[in-house]
């Protein structure tokens, strides 16, 4: 089948040199079981090369199964890709077969490939190398008989480098690639693919064909399409549809593109809002956990000591008593309040009476000065310390937050 009957069966329009490349690299590779990885930028349309090379394929009369990557939770993509069997995890009530599987014999199209765990990718590697897989909750190997095609927009060497990809993987998957031009590279092919479009859609509602001014014909040809095809005819539908008038004016044409776009920029790649603290979280995470602890002790203590004041001051007027067994400085004297109806009660020395007295009547004052933040972080983790008897990392789950980040600053403070 020549380059010319390829495009009138899978209804490609164009005659650029790049797209012509890759039509003639889909069709001499079909007759081999080579993996083959495309690139191309979204909405240039790799899945129709995907098809080419199956339906061009001595695996033409077997299955081709098309796999979105990038739309299967990673929870469940093993599930999907290899199978299970029954009884491998919740809900799992009888045997599945995978994509794989179900591909056996034929080809499958795995788009949207470097959006695959690296987990997976270590699994898929293992297919190609050996052929053999084992559903989720076995450990049978199963062998099967396919043929692999992949694509991707992501730049693989560069996820390669950021640890994202493996490398491996991506020389088996690459033995034959194919790259999909942009349809900015491609300007010549805009227009006719703009009336292809327009005359779909004019036969499907029965309506004149849009028919566009020299100036909204320049535009058009010159506009980026960074959507490439898919923004095309989401566009030329759109203007078909809604807009009476069939003569389509260069102003018309602008109010459908995306007011981001007609700069000729893309929009900026979100990256999260920058932060002018210069503290890092874990640190912010520690001063908030040191003001919460600073303050829940100042008020633990100011109520110590107002208890204090009133159990001194019941004592000296004899309308309560102590037992024997105080320990001075770690807690509360044991206190045991009289009943109504008792007319005696125990009764202590004067001379311990005097220690107590002593006790209550100069309690230990907090004085609420203010700290600097680094102040009471350094004595929130001093006390962490201390109540866990030295133990760093029960004091770190104390403050909340990791050992690396206590030893820091135990180093920082010079508690070491």
């Amino acid at each position: 089948m020549d380059r010319q009957q390829i495009k009138a069966r899978f209804g490609i329009i164009g005659n650029s040199p790049l797209l012509n490349r890759a039509i003639d690299i889909a069709s001499l590779v079909a007759a081999t079981d080579m993996s083959v990885l495309i690139t191309g930028e979204s909405g240039v349309g790799k899945e129709v090369f995907s098809k080419i090379i199956h339906l061009l394929s001595p695996r033409k009369h077997a299955k081709n199964v098309a796999v979105n990557c990038g739309a299967i939770p990673e929870g469940t993509i093993e599930s999907e890709l290899f199978g299970h069997v029954k009884g491998s995890f919740t809900n799992a009530e009888k045997d599945r077969k995978g994509y794989f599987e179900e591909a056996d014999g034929g080809t499958i199209f795995l788009d949207e490939v470097a959006e695959l765990p690296l987990q997976m990718q270590a699994k898929l590697l293992r297919v190609l190398e050996s052929g053999e897989f084992m559903r989720v909750g076995s450990s049978k190997p199963q062998k099967v008989n396919i043929r692999v095609i992949s694509a991707t927009n992501v730049d693989i060497p560069e996820a390669i480098k950021k640890g994202k990809f493996r490398e491996d993987l991506f020389f088996r998957l690459n033995q034959i690639s194919i790259s999909i031009p942009a349809l900015r590279e491609r300007k010549e092919d805009i227009f006719p693919l703009f009336l292809k479009f327009a005359s779909d859609i004019s036969d499907k509602y029965r309506m004149p064909v849009l028919q566009l001014t020299p100036e909204a014909k320049d535009h058009l040809i010159n506009y980026p399409w960074y959507g490439n095809i898919r923004e095309l005819k989401n566009i030329t539908e759109q203007i078909s549809i809604i807009e009476q008038d069939r003569l389509i004016s260069k102003d018309t044409l602008l109010s459908y593109i995306p007011e981001a776009h007609r700069s000729g920029n893309l929009p900026a790649i979100y990256q999260g809002a920058k932060k002018e603290d210069p503290l890092q979280p874990s640190e912010r995470e520690i001063l908030l956990k040191a003001l919460n602890v600073n303050q829940m002790l100042l008020e633990m203590r100011g109520e110590i000591n107002e208890l204090k004041a009133i159990i001194g001051n019941l004592m000296r007027h004899g309308n309560i008593s102590v037992s024997e067994n105080l320990t001075r400085h770690n807690s509360l004297p044991e206190v045991v309040l009289p009943s109504t109806n008792e007319a005696n009660y125990n009764v202590i020395s004067p001379k311990k009476r005097d220690e107590i007295h002593e006790e209550f009547e100069d309690p230990e004052m907090i004085e609420d000065e203010p700290l600097s933040l680094s102040e009471r972080e350094k004595k929130a983790i001093i006390k962490a310390l201390e109540r866990n008897h030295g133990k760093r990392k029960s004091a770190a789950q104390e403050l909340d937050i990791s050992e690396r980040t206590l030893y820091r600053k135990l180093k920082e403070y010079s508690l070491e």
